[in-house]
């Protein structure tokens, strides 16, 4: 069983789908996460964030029973997006995320392009 399997159960299968490797199976983070991205479902997983120190059987009981099953539109997981010219300013300057997304705007592409040329490490790219 997957996070996603206990997840889909809360939305539609209202099963119970709980066995001999839920503790290890169910994440409690990813199944509120999954919730977050339903508008009516935010509130459920915000009380299950506020509530953390509860069991993972006890949530996802609570959850089960309360989150009503109808079929909601799927919605895409937002992932981080890794910007190319952020990574050469951190690669160069050995700076981090937050400090290169500050000086990026202070670097043009003509010295961009020299970064480029000199972090270039050969290769198929």
């Amino acid at each position: 069983m997957t996070p996603f399997d206990y997840l889909n159960d809360v939305l539609y299968g209202k099963k119970n789908i709980a066995d001999e490797t839920f503790n290890k199976d169910y994440s409690a983070f990813l199944v509120n996460r999954g919730l977050s991205y339903h508008s009516d479902c935010v509130m459920f997983a915000n009380e299950m964030n506020t509530r953390h120190y509860m069991d993972a059987y006890s949530q996802y009981l609570y959850l089960i029973n309360t989150i009503r099953s109808r079929k909601r539109p799927y919605h895409k997981w937002s992932k981080h997006e890794s910007d190319d010219k952020i990574n050469l300013i951190k690669s160069y300057f050995d700076y981090s995320e937050i400090r290169a997304r500050e000086i990026s705007e202070l670097i043009d592409d003509d010295h961009i392009k020299k970064i480029k040329q000199l972090t270039d490490m050969g290769g198929t790219k």
